[in-house]
């Protein structure tokens, strides 16, 4: 029995191809108990995201959250479940689909494009597997999540490696870990906004909520706050707006310990007592809607806003599917490959390139 994963009867004339893997979060596979105990005991027991003592934690996992929270979550999920099944399921397939055909009038018959997800299906291994298959010698990972945080991009790695340590022919990798500040990505946010407000009418402030995390993965050097707010910034400047017109805040906090702040239902609770009558908000952070934007930010946030007193809310949709966002993961790809694909193009022909830019020199040549 083979110890490595490879091909039964490989072809080594095969051409070489490049894969490209996008990876979001993760969904359960329905809006049941059962379904998000599954799903979340696969989540809640990455170290990544829950870094306590493990024996610990394995207690307090499977003796109090997973006896409690599925239910819970489950009637959360289906506020928010459609026809087609999860949102964040549904967007992830179709911004896969556009970025596959996008690539391919680029690359033709040269690029695969799959979809991984961090918990639940179609999971990463399996992605690459199927990547793997059709020929991807070298693959470029692309993690959605703008910002990095270890609990994300660093997951997602660990994933990845775990996988590619089993193949007996590890390819060549290229990993893009943070998108935060990229141009195509800020103007792409600031776009969606000015579009939404100028349908809409601008809000009194505009608020910028990312996913929080506990406070200590930023005293321990995570990066993610600080792209976050810069993430923000580059926005609001693309936007021309004033200081006071727009602010960062933290969602989805979980346990006792402090996240970051401030803290978004807090905040959205206080600001009419502000003055602030009117919000915008928008969620940075997130590739593609989900449970965290729709039911969190889009449902339970406008209640506590407009309980407190607010006269009109007003959340903005994630990039999702939106030309704009394909546009940006092609250009993260593109530069990503830079080389591949010219080193991946089929010898006879790049011959035939040759051939050709020798007749348009000579010809050339002949006229002068």
């Amino acid at each position: 029995m083979n110890r490595y994963v490879g091909e039964v009867d490989f072809r080594h004339d095969a051409q070489a191809g490049i894969g490209v893997l996008l990876v979001n979060l993760g969904t359960p596979q329905s809006p049941t108990p059962g379904s998000l105990r599954r799903y979340l005991k696969q989540f809640l027991s990455d170290p990544r995201v829950v870094e306590f003592p493990r024996l610990a934690w394995w207690l307090i996992l499977r003796l109090i959250i997973l006896n409690v929270r599925p239910r819970r979550s489950a009637e959360a999920y289906r506020k928010i479940w459609t026809e087609a099944g999860s949102p964040l399921m549904v967007i992830s397939q179709q911004q896969t689909k556009a970025l596959r055909e996008l690539l391919a009038t680029r690359y033709p018959g040269l690029v695969e494009v799959e979809l991984g997800m961090s918990y639940g299906q179609p999971s990463i291994p399996e992605a690459l597997d199927r990547l793997r298959i059709n020929g991807a010698r070298r693959i470029v990972i692309l993690p959605l999540y703008p910002q990095y945080s270890g609990t994300t991009g660093g997951s997602v790695f660990d994933a990845v490696a775990d996988t590619l340590r089993r193949w007996r022919w590890v390819p060549e990798l290229r990993f893009i870990n943070a998108y935060h500040d990229h141009p195509a990505y800020i103007e792409a946010l600031a776009a969606k906004i000015r579009d939404q407000r100028q349908r809409h009418g601008p809000g009194d402030r505009l608020l910028f909520s990312f996913h929080g995390v506990p406070h200590r993965y930023l005293i321990n050097g995570d990066p993610y706050h600080c792209q976050c707010h810069k993430t923000a910034r580059l926005v609001a400047e693309a936007l021309d707006l004033e200081t006071d017109q727009w602010m960062v805040v933290f969602q989805s906090r979980f346990g006792r310990e402090p996240w970051l702040q401030p803290y978004c239902d807090k905040t959205l609770q206080q600001l009419p007592g502000q003055g602030v009558r009117a919000v915008d908000i928008v969620c940075p952070g997130f590739a593609a809607d989900c449970l965290e934007t729709l039911e969190e930010i889009d449902q339970q946030n406008r209640e506590v806003f407009l309980g407190a007193g607010g006269e009109r809310y007003q959340y903005i949709p994630c990039l999702n599917d939106d030309p704009d966002h394909i546009e940006l993961m092609a250009e993260l790809v593109a530069a990503s490959t830079s080389g591949w694909a010219e080193r991946d193009i089929d010898p006879a022909a790049q011959a035939e390139q040759r051939k050709q830019t020798l007749r348009r020199a000579q010809a050339m040549g002949a006229k002068t």
